[in-house]
């Protein structure tokens, strides 16, 4: 028996979309990060991308647990020195909800070179509308665990 390997001409790549409404940022982060990945996929293969677009919808319905809204940060930095600038999730969730899905997805996906490859098939929008219905994306249904009641 010779051991199998997808090749690039025969992955299908799907569109897959995900409601954010009500759900937590971390369990929807790794759900996503997974189907971009590609693991969901019986012909996964790591050197190459396999993975699905996804569309996330209702950014910023998304729910940070505990106290994460006033105290989990986000930093950037110039190169210039006294240029450090902390943003608080509160502050980004006013001023662009999408960041906050794109950076924690972003946080867990592998740190190799498929990862900007990988990233480019997520789609993250405030609304329900999106462009990409000509797509017809599928609706994700995510496990129970990850929406808050």
């Amino acid at each position: 028996m010779r051991t199998f390997s997808v090749k690039a001409g025969e992955i299908k790549k799907d569109w897959f979309e995900v409601d954010a409404a009500g759900k937590t940022l971390g369990r929807l982060a790794s759900e996503v990060a997974r189907i971009l990945s590609g693991k969901h996929k019986p012909a996964f293969s790591p050197h190459i991308d396999v993975g699905d677009h996804v569309v996330v919808v209702n950014a910023e319905k998304v729910v940070l647990t505990g106290d994460k809204e006033a105290k989990k940060c986000y930093y950037r930095h110039s190169g210039y020195p006294g240029a450090l600038v902390i943003t608080t999730a509160g502050q980004m969730r006013k001023a662009h909800p999408e960041r906050l899905i794109e950076f924690a997805v972003k946080g867990m996906l592998p740190r190799n070179k498929l990862r900007r490859v990988r990233l480019r098939k997520l789609k993250v929008y405030t609304g329900m509308k999106h462009p990409h219905q000509a797509q017809n994306p599928q609706p994700l249904e995510l496990p129970a665990a990850i929406r808050v009641e």
